[in-house]
């Protein structure tokens, strides 16, 4: 059996009873590492959970996971996921694999960013498609995560934007000589992204989305520190949200509910 058991938001403490039960009596336990990261070292996962866990990088998961899941025939499995293992699709894809070579599966899920992003006040089913910002460089600017961004405020919702990580990403000269060296990890922050986006609104004057557009600025959801910040896309900018990990929602129509607000995104709104 391969278990797909996700592990919330923010540490060991985060896992559901039943997730660890189910670890704890697994044969292997293997941590993705790159779709998302946790605030805690793998050792305090191994220290609560009373496993081994090995932790799996991207490269291993995309092209290398084949022996795992034909382990997984035999023995319990455990593939730990930070937030909701749906909450990418390269999960989706393990299980794709493994039911293809007849290997049972489970999934055990648990809070991820796409539901707890309701702690900013804004209601979950007003959201539209989410979208994926990634790092800009000199030469690569896409944009296409800008036309949704047009789709969702077009229809009065609002979007939630994933802004991106780096956790192993190798140098191109190492590449060219087949030894890759990695560089350190990158998170990018709200500034960033708001950077970004209206890098791109600057180029599409009629997409109403602008420096006065609204929007919201979250960082560690699910922790002790998290932060909530409201204001244009042009104030955020210019706060700093700490510590990864950051996300960002435009806002689109505010629905009188929503803009009553809860008492935790009013003190959050303060910070």
């Amino acid at each position: 059996m391969l278990y797909l058991v996700g592990l919330g938001l923010n540490d060991e403490h985060d896992i559901s009873l039943r997730g660890l039960e189910i670890v704890r009596r697994c044969e292997e336990v293997y941590l993705e590492a790159y779709t998302s990261v946790l605030t805690v070292p793998v050792a305090r996962l191994e220290a609560l959970y009373g496993r081994p866990v090995t932790v799996a990088e991207r490269d291993f998961v995309e092209s290398a996971i084949e022996p795992v899941l034909e382990r997984a025939r035999t023995a319990e499995i455990a593939l730990l996921v930070v937030g909701d293992p749906f909450g990418a699709t390269t999960h989706c894809d393990v299980l794709a694999r493994a039911k293809a070579l007849g290997v049972q599966t489970r999934v055990v899920h648990n809070a991820s960013i796409m539901n707890a992003i309701g702690c900013c006040g804004v209601q979950l089913y007003r959201f539209g498609e989410a979208v994926s910002v990634p790092f800009f460089t000199d030469s690569w600017k896409p944009a296409s995560f800008f036309d949704k961004l047009e789709a969702n405020a077009s229809l009065g919702l609002h979007s939630l934007l994933l802004v991106d990580i780096k956790t192993r990403e190798p140098t191109l000269p190492s590449l060219a000589r087949g030894r890759p060296v990695y560089l350190p990890p990158r998170f990018m922050t709200v500034r960033q992204a708001v950077g970004q986006v209206l890098e791109i609104a600057a180029t599409r004057p009629g997409s109403g989305v602008g420096a006065t557009s609204r929007a919201i600025g979250v960082a560690r959801v699910g922790t002790e520190s998290q932060v909530c910040v409201h204001g244009t896309l042009g104030e955020l900018r210019s706060v700093d949200f700490g510590p990864p990990l950051h996300s960002l929602v435009l806002l689109g129509a505010i629905t009188e509910a929503e803009g009553s607000g809860s008492s935790e995104s009013d003190e959050e709104d303060q910070h």
